[in-house]
């Protein structure tokens, strides 16, 4: 039911951003904490919209045989296993600092929201986008313990890059999504529309990152990794058409697992190796 190999998504957001409000290394406990809140969060959610979404994907072909649907586990599972995981979240918060304590719940709030969404609104993608850009503020909350101006470039970042792609992958559930009344975006304004703005939201990504490394005073190491993470979003979008979505999981999961871990390597290099 959760595939923890997913969470390369937003851990390597998660790390990226205690780098940069530690100005290097945060201390071992930090790391300790923020992975067990990312792992809790994540499983938490994951969970949540598994339950919440049970009915449309026993009705979908692409989802049907997922666990809750063909009872491989139970519903009472599922809710035991996302009530735990919500309160690991909220130990580990506590764990960390009282501003991350206090947050947590409306952490998880959110976290759960998302699963309603794509039934009134298109905006579904971003709100998505919004539960993975909380992981880099989340880790610059749980090492200075405030939440700072300087960490919301990358937050808005990550917002409009899982916005991006998440647009591309609900292109294959149109005909599903407009036959059961669902809101993604693809199935209100088309294929090709839709991913035209995944076009534009990923452009905005790569901005967002170009300001903050020179907001930053990042070096050479964290510009290349941008021109690294542009080359991989071009090739993502190459192997989408509106009229070929074949390669869809190729272009989410492998192509986005990379971006995240390079763009960790080659700003962590420049923030640690660099002395920045």
């Amino acid at each position: 039911m959760i595939k923890f190999e997913h969470a390369v998504f937003a851990l390597p957001f998660a790390f990226l951003g205690a780098l940069l409000a530690a100005q290097g290394w945060p201390t071992g406990r930090q790391v300790l904490w923020i992975v067990v809140a990312m792992v809790a969060g994540r499983s938490a959610a994951m969970a949540f919209n598994r339950i919440a979404d049970r009915g449309y994907d026993a009705a979908n072909p692409r989802t049907a045989q997922r666990e809750l649907p063909t009872r491989q586990l139970s519903l009472g599972f599922a809710w035991v296993f996302t009530l735990a995981s919500a309160g690991v979240l909220i130990f580990a918060a506590w764990q960390l600092n009282p501003l991350a304590f206090k947050l947590s719940p409306l952490v998880l709030a959110v976290l759960f929201f998302y699963s309603y969404t794509k039934r009134f609104t298109a905006l579904t993608h971003w709100v998505l986008g919004a539960c993975l850009g909380m992981a880099p503020a989340g880790a610059w909350i749980a090492v200075r313990g405030a939440l700072d101006w300087p960490i919301l470039p990358l937050s808005l970042a990550v917002l409009c890059w899982v916005a991006g792609f998440d647009i591309i992958y609900a292109c294959q559930d149109v005909a599903f999504d407009q036959k059961a009344g669902l809101f993604s975006l693809p199935a209100r304004i088309g294929v090709r529309r839709a991913l035209g703005v995944s076009k534009i939201l990923h452009a905005l990504m790569l901005a967002l990152l170009l300001e903050l490394a020179w907001l930053a005073d990042l070096g050479v190491l964290a510009f290349a990794g941008v021109a690294v993470t542009a080359a991989l979003i071009a090739y993502e979008h190459s192997l989408v058409k509106p009229d070929d979505l074949s390669r869809v999981n190729a272009a989410f999961f492998t192509v986005n697992g990379y971006i995240s871990i390079l763009l960790l390597l080659f700003w962590g290099a420049d923030i640690l190796v660099a002395g920045r």
